[in-house]
C-alpha cells in the first residue's frame, strides 16, 4: 500500500531512544500538532537499531477503507508499465499494484461508487475477497511461490517510469514499477549499474553469500554524514555495528 499511502517514516511522529551512554531521548510528539526540534523520529525509521534501542514509537494510522476489490489482468512487463503509468495519471483509488508471470494484480480501495467506477474504466477479473487478501498477503510476507529458491532475492528501487530491466532471472513488480523484486544469480556489480543508470538502487535483500554487501555503497560524503550520526547516538559502536554498512 506504500505507493498510494506513503513511506513508513511519514507516520512517524516522535520516538523515545535509550542511546549508547544509557539515556533517555525523546524525540517529535504523540500527535501531529506537537511535533517539533529535530526530525531523528523520520531518521530512526529504517535505520536498523544502529543508533539505539527504540523504547517508544508514536504512529500516525488511518482508517481501513471501506470497501476494496482486486482485478486481474493478463500482461506482458513492458505493458504493465504502461499500464501503471497511465492509472497513475488519473484519479482511481488504485492502493496497491502487483506484476508477476505474466499477470497483473491490482487493488482499489474505496467507496462503492469509486470502486464500481474504477472497474469499468480498468476492466479485467475480479477475484473473490478471500483469494485477493491470500495474494496480497503472500506478497507482503515473501510467501508467494516467486520467492521460493535459493537464488539471491535483490529488492531494486527505482523511478516508476524505468523502462524493463535486460538482467537474468524473474521479477516481480510493485508500488507502479518503482519497486521490482529479482531473484538473479548475476553478479551484483551489473544490478546495482543497471539500477543506477534509471536513478535507482538495489539492495541485496537475501542471499547466501553476503559478501557483496546488502546496500549499495554510499558515496563519500554520505557516508562521513552517516559516521557523524553514529558518533552523536552511539560513540562506542554498541548497537548493530556493521549492520547497515561496513564502516558505520
Amino acid at each position: 500500500r506504500r505507493a498510494q499511502a506513503g513511506a513508513l517514516r511519514d507516520f512517524v511522529l516522535g520516538v523515545k531512544l535509550v542511546d549508547g551512554g544509557g539515556r533517555l531521548l525523546g524525540f517529535g510528539g504523540q500527535v501531529m500538532k506537537n511535533v517539533a526540534g529535530y526530525d531523528v523520529s523520520r531518521l530512526v525509521a529504517g535505520s536498523l537499531g544502529t543508533f539505539g534501542v527504540i523504547a517508544e514509537a508514536s504512529i500516525k494510522v488511518l482508517p481501513r477503507p471501506a470497501r476494496e476489490t482486486t482485478l486481474r489482468l493478463a500482461t506482458g512487463e513492458g505493458a504493465a508499465l504502461e499500464l501503471f503509468a497511465r492509472w497513475g495519471g488519473q484519479p482511481l483509488p488504485v492502493s496497491a499494484t502487483a506484476w508477476v508471470d505474466g499477470e497483473i494484480r491490482v487493488r482499489l480501495s474505496g467507496s462503492e461508487p469509486a470502486l464500481k467506477s474504477a472497474v469499468a474504466r480498468l476492466g479485467g477479473d475480479p477475484l473473490d475477497e478471500e483469494e485477493a487478501a491470500r495474494f496480497w498477503r503472500a506478497v507482503r510476507e515473501h510467501e508467494h511461490p516467486f520467492f521460493a529458491g535459493d537464488a539471491p532475492l535483490w529488492r531494486l528501487a527505482l523511478p516508476a517510469t524505468a523502462a524493463p530491466l535486460a538482467l537474468e532471472g524473474r521479477q516481480l513488480l510493485e508500488w507502479g514499477g518503482g519497486l521490482r523484486w529479482l531473484k538473479s544469480h548475476a553478479p551484483a556489480h551489473v544490478i546495482r549499474n543497471a539500477a543506477e543508470k534509471t536513478g535507482g538502487h538495489a539492495t541485496l535483500f537475501r542471499a547466501a553469500d553476503k559478501s557483496a554487501g546488502a546496500f549499495t555503497p554510499l558515496p563519500a560524503v554520505n557516508l562521513r554524514l552517516h559516521q557523524a550520526l553514529k558518533k552523536v547516538f552511539d560513540p562506542a559502536g554498541i548497537f548493530n555495528p556493521g549492520r547497515l554498512y561496513p564502516e558505520i
